[in-house]
């Protein structure tokens, strides 16, 4: 009897144990009043940025780290909102592990702020804060708001991409544009057969660079080699706020009694992203040909004179020989120069 009295008490004890043990658990993973979150200051509450000052350091923030209760990696990201807007709209700025300040010249304010879709050459109201996380199961916390008044100004930026089409070779790389600078940027990429993997870098080298971290989504200074989901002409979109990257068709050709394949199938142009027009160095017979958007006939331009018209005659090839052909629809124009 003694022996069963014994085991009873151990496994009382036992359980009793683990219970605690449990609540230990529980209590250490609870994000109760006594977390403490970030705390941030800026240099100045009011900023006037300008081209001529884009390289400058034209704001310094400062921050005490949040406490959590216990030691954990915490990751702080920071965010720029619209005042009063509650976060709706955001721009995230992750910032490196154990930095207590951070600045930024300005161009990169500019960006961050123009992705709010922000006017230009007038001051908006900004709310700064600093969102800091350890897991999924503890919910983020938040510092208090810090207040900025910014005047952004007008500016075209660019995003590069760096890849297998183009041997990898950061001075080939092609371009893609974001006009007003609010984080949206586009560009058409020829991706031939076999060479799909690219990554997209804010400047022709490879400081600091844009990865996939899953097909359609992106970050920055991480990820793998972004791969574009199949060959040929592709207007890649790529929109740096909601990191996110996405591509259409978009492809104009050359076709006619003049081109390589005649009238069965289109002769492929290459974009400039540069200038925004398409190039073919080719060489053509005497005949006619037409331009045509995505292999269809749904949308062509035929024209005289160096002048395109939608849906127009076919132009007219006189003398055979190889040809630099340019086709602008910014102008409306094209050239066909023999070589």
């Amino acid at each position: 009897m003694k022996i069963i009295h014994y085991i009873g008490i151990a496994l009382l004890l036992l359980v009793a144990f683990q219970s605690c043990k449990k609540d230990e658990t529980q209590a250490r993973l609870s994000t109760g009043d006594d977390v403490k979150a970030a705390s941030l200051t800026l240099d100045k509450n009011s900023v006037t940025l300008s081209k001529q000052h884009a390289d400058d350091t034209v704001l310094r923030l400062k921050f005490v780290q949040p406490d959590f209760g216990f030691q954990a990696a915490v990751n702080n990201v920071l965010q720029f909102g619209l005042k009063g807007d509650g976060f709706k709209s955001v721009k995230e700025v992750v910032i490196p592990n154990g930095h207590n300040e951070m600045a930024f010249t300005g161009f990169e304010l500019n960006s961050y702020l123009l992705a709010l879709g922000v006017p230009t050459g007038e001051m908006s109201d900004f709310d700064i804060r600093i969102k800091s996380s350890i897991n999924n199961k503890i919910a983020a916390v938040f510092s208090p708001l810090a207040a900025l008044k910014a005047t952004p100004y007008a500016s075209t930026s660019y995003l590069y991409a760096i890849g297998a089409y183009e041997d990898w070779v950061e001075a080939n790389a092609e371009s893609l544009i974001s006009p007003t600078s609010n984080g949206i940027y586009t560009g058409i990429i020829y991706f031939p057969e076999g060479k799909l993997t690219f990554k997209l870098t804010p400047e022709r080298n490879w400081n600091n660079s844009y990865g996939e971290t899953e097909p359609g989504k992106i970050v920055y200074n991480g990820g793998k080699d972004i791969k574009a989901p199949r060959a040929g002409n592709l207007e890649v979109i790529v929109n740096t706020t909601a990191n996110t990257i996405s591509y259409k068709d978009h492809s104009w050709g050359i076709i006619g009694s003049a081109t390589p394949k005649g009238w069965d199938a289109d002769t492929d142009m290459k974009y400039d992203n540069a200038n925004q027009v398409w190039k073919l160095t080719v060489a053509l017979a005497t005949g006619e040909i037409k331009f045509r958007k995505n292999h269809d006939w749904g949308t062509n331009f035929g024209g005289t004179n160096g002048t395109l018209v939608a849906g127009g005659d076919n132009i007219a090839v006189s003398t055979a020989g190889t040809y630099d052909i340019v086709f602008d629809l910014n102008t409306n124009t094209y050239t066909l120069t023999k070589k």
